[in-house]
């Protein structure tokens, strides 16, 4: 019977590791192999797809058991990670041949979701952040954010939770730090609406390093959060975390705003259809050479500029590349050779750099001077401050040119990785193991013409070293007592020399101080670059910049785009035949219909009707996307563009549903209504799309009508406002600023053809069942539909020829306006006591004499209902 046993002095070692990382795989080393035990082994084995053995089996409670080779961790590491797990890495910390006892073992690094740097699935054009938060009893939210691959490190303030959501779903944030304890409920809100990690560090890491990254923060608070984000760094990662750079402290407020839910709405970066970048502003923008301009371009696009001279800045630079066609190719040719300047810059600091990275490095920093050859070909004075940025950093290049093979494995502990004439001593062992292998391959060629045995051969293997094999059946040609007897094989012996041995020595020896002085000198190396750390991330951004420049460039001459005048204080938009750049390079240029957008002080309001699926939204999209790419500093999609400098853009357009935070389609349009309401000025942009068609046909567009007269007579924003409710159209009666445009739709031979032109003045009507026969509807289903509308047009004509005639039962004159819902309520009553409808209880006496049968009363019960009436009326 297995016998209970006590824990082994290595499962206790593991036991008391394990404690300490409750919350994440622990990936113990074990020769040649990390070992998963417990709990671990179980959900890691199930995750990972590998096999689940136990330990100590004959015991009464096995421990279950799995594991994966060293040297292909990384790809079940990289595994976890994406699936939002963390994980321990656990390694021997001293010499197994001079421990006493177990090897020391300890957690050199703890990878999680926000902290790793390379996993497979990390696109190189893509951020990975890691954020902090801390709140305020007065003053907001503080929100800190690093990325450890770039050394990308931000804060800001932020003053709602709203605000919160959504600066880290725009960020992607994947992990957030909180002090324990703190913000419970919004700790749960982040797990469970948005799905981000949510991680906790109590104690504050005091650091000189991290002082120098806030000394130039004033506020308390922000020094804080951002402490608070380096010292989870600190203790998770276990390094030097020199790459990371001075805090940047930015405000949402010297951007153009725009809410997540906008961001989503506009498919900025990603489709709402696919999530994927395909189909995106982001999508038709990136024709970025470089990793770091690609990430800057996404930055660029969700934090558009304000300030006018900022943007004419970039506007300059565009339209001199546009005007420097050649130079423009060389730069992109210059451009293409540069690698990940951020990220080499980042892996040198972390310590998980190669020799390979060092090339790569080295082959980035020469198309520097090209770089600056082309650019004065093109300067005018828009270019000064990159020419002084673009730092060639020649004692790098100088270092690397001198140390570091061109062709360096990607190992940096076997060896290979250093030049020769870089380190004399190290050239001394290469000649060594040069000389002795050739020493050996002379003495395998005496020896077989000294014995006349023609296989003769010398080998070398890890455990017997050096030695000479001669098969079985030659060993009769043999000079007795030439050799010294080895080993025995099946069918050949092996022999040893005292030559052969002392060299075996001397080439040994010399391979062994080779690798580790090598990998002694590559560190030095390695340590050398880390001092230009700062001026290589400067580089990298000064490229980043010049690179989306270009692709704005080539974008523009691409699609023939325009330079837009840009007016800080106008409220003036004078957009001449735009287009959505989007659907422009899907359909093409020559299918794509331009439609105009004028607007101006004594027009604040477009309000716009016409069928669905003629291009309501596009038109609204269309615009706001011109706007952000007109704030960003790139050419528009139209003739001729004159733009206002917007400081919000609020969206409501498509219907989602946010079910995981028990909102309906409804709820999330009333919030997203809310936030323009609440916060839009004169200076904003307000796309509403369909507002209110989420509810009863009345509520619907008695909010829709009241929102637009709230912004009309509050809110003073620039809105497109796009709407099925027909009666909304006669607003511009009483509305001066609000101005009807239709999209133009005909019928020709009973088929619906969409002219995607906007025209002035309301629809005429919806053409809801021409576009149900597009979409497929059964004939049947739409004939009985074409019927029904005829009827309740009919009846709406008969109310309407009633208006301002006399009641024929009432006898009374009817009003001339009555409402929507009036009108509806005397089309069901058959059209007639339209005044008793506006009565009350009038309404009810007739409703009882229409129902009355006279042939089935007796005179005493009509009596009864006269007086009933009477009562009533009274």
């Amino acid at each position: 019977m297995p016998q209970k046993t006590k824990q082994t002095p290595m499962m206790e070692q593991y036991l008391g590791i394990k404690a300490n990382y409750p919350d994440a795989f622990l990936f113990y080393r074990l020769g040649d192999f990390y070992e998963l035990f417990n709990e671990d082994a179980v959900k890691a084995s199930q995750l990972l797809e590998v096999t689940l053995t136990s330990r100590n089996r004959n015991a009464d409670e096995p421990i279950p058991m799995c594991g994966v080779p060293y040297h292909a961790a990384k790809g079940y590491i990289d595994n976890l990670i994406e699936k939002g797990y963390k994980v321990a890495i656990c390694e021997q910390v001293e010499d197994p041949k001079t421990a006493k006892g177990m090897v020391k073992r300890e957690v050199v690094q703890l990878i999680t979701p926000g902290t790793a740097m390379d996993t497979k699935s990390m696109d190189a054009k893509t951020n990975n952040y890691l954020a902090a938060l801390m709140s305020t009893e007065t003053d907001g939210y503080y929100l800190a954010y690093a990325d450890l691959s770039t050394g990308e490190l931000k804060t800001t303030k932020l003053n709602s939770i709203e605000s919160v959501m959504s600066e880290l779903m725009s960020l992607k944030t994947k992990e957030v730090v909180f002090k324990e304890a703190m913000e419970i409920e919004l700790q749960a809100k982040l797990k469970t609406t948005l799905g981000i990690m949510v991680s906790t560090q109590e104690e504050m890491v005091e650091s000189a390093e991290f002082s120098y990254l806030t000394d130039e923060i004033e506020n308390s608070e922000s020094i804080n959060v951002v402490k608070l984000l380096l010292s989870y760094l600190y203790v998770t990662q276990k390094r030097n975390l020199g790459h990371l750079q001075k805090v940047e402290v930015y405000s949402p407020a010297n951007y153009l705003k725009m809410d997540h839910y906008s961001k989503r709405n506009l498919e900025l970066v990603s489709s709402l259809r696919t999530g994927q970048k395909k189909g995106t502003l982001l999508w038709l923008l990136d024709e970025t050479k470089t990793a770091m301009g690609g990430r800057l371009l996404k930055q660029w696009i969700d934090r558009p500029l304000i300030q006018e001279k900022q943007i004419s800045m970039r506007q300059n630079i565009v339209e001199s590349l546009i005007n420097h066609f050649f130079e423009r190719t060389d730069l992109n040719e210059a451009l293409t050779r540069v690698y990940d300047l951020e990220r080499l810059a980042g892996r040198v600091a972390f310590g998980n750099v190669n020799g390979r990275d060092l090339i790569q490095l080295q082959a980035s920093l020469r198309q520097i001077p090209q770089l600056i050859e082309v650019i004065q070909l093109m300067n005018k004075g828009e270019w000064d401050q990159f020419i002084t940025e673009l730092d060639q950093v020649p004692e790098v290049v100088e270092l690397i040119d001198l140390a570091v093979d061109e062709d360096a494995p990607l190992s940096i502990k076997d060896g290979g990785i250093i030049k020769d004439g870089f380190n004399e001593k190290l050239d001394t062992y290469r000649d060594a193991m040069r000389n002795g292998k050739k020493w050996i391959a002379q003495l395998e060629a005496e020896e077989k013409a000294a014995t006349g045995i023609k296989n003769l051969k010398i080998g070398y293997n890890r455990i017997f070293g050096y030695y000479i094999e001669i098969t079985k059946a030659n060993l009769v040609n043999l000079p007795e007592g030439r050799y010294e007897r080895k080993q025995t094989l099946a069918n050949a012996e092996r022999f040893i020399t005292p030559a052969l041995k002392e060299k075996e020595i001397l080439i040994l020896e010399a391979e062994e101080k080779s690798m580790l002085l090598e990998y002694t000198l590559f560190t030095e190396v390695r340590e050398t670059i880390k001092q230009y750390i700062e001026r290589l991330q400067k580089l990298a951004k000064t490229v980043a910049a010049i690179d989306v420049l270009q692709s704005f460039a080539t974008v523009s001459e691409k699609y023939h785009y325009t330079r837009p005048v840009m007016a800080a204080n106008s409220q003036e938009i004078d957009l001449i035949e735009g287009r959505h750049p989007v659907v422009e390079k899907v359909l093409g240029q020559q299918t794509y219909v331009p439609n105009s957008v004028e607007m101006n002080r004594e027009n604040e309001i477009l309000l716009i009707t016409g069928p669905n699926m003629s291009g309501k939204s596009t038109y609204m999209r269309q615009l706001a996307l011109t706007v952000i790419m007109a704030q960003m500093g790139c050419f528009v999609p139209a003739d001729k563009a004159l733009i206002p400098i917007f400081d919000q853009i609020f969206t409501r357009i498509g219907a989602a549903d946010d079910l995981i935070a028990g909102q309906s389609t409804f709820m999330v349009e009333m919030m997203e209504a809310n936030e323009a309401l609440r916060y839009a000025s004169k200076n904003s942009l307000i796309l509403f799309d369909e507002i209110g068609r989420g509810t009863a046909t009345y509520d619907g567009m008695a909010l829709a009508e009241a929102i637009i007269e709230y912004i009309h007579e509050k809110v003073h924003a620039k809105t497109l406002f796009s709407t099925h409710y027909h009666e909304l159209t006669l607003l511009d009666e009483r509305l001066p600023r609000l101005k009807n445009v239709h999209v133009g739709a005909v019928e020709e031979e009973g088929e619906l053809v969409f002219l995607h032109k906007m025209l002035p003045g309301p629809a005429d009507k919806s053409y809801g069942i021409q576009v149900a026969k597009l979409a497929g509807l059964p004939d049947e289903l739409l004939s009985r539909a074409t019927v029904i509308l005829e009827e309740l047009e009919q009846k709406e004509e008969i109310v309407l020829n009633h208006i301002g005639q006399i009641d024929p039962i009432s006898e009374v004159q009817i009003p001339s306006k009555i409402s929507q819902k009036e009108k509806n309520k005397a089309m069901d009553d058959g059209q007639l006591s339209l005044f008793g409808l506006l009565e009350g209880s009038e309404s009810e006496v007739v409703k009882a004499v229409r129902k009355m049968n006279l042939l089935t009363m007796t005179p005493l019960e009509a009596m009864n209902c006269i007086n009933e009436w009477q009562q009533k009326l009274n």
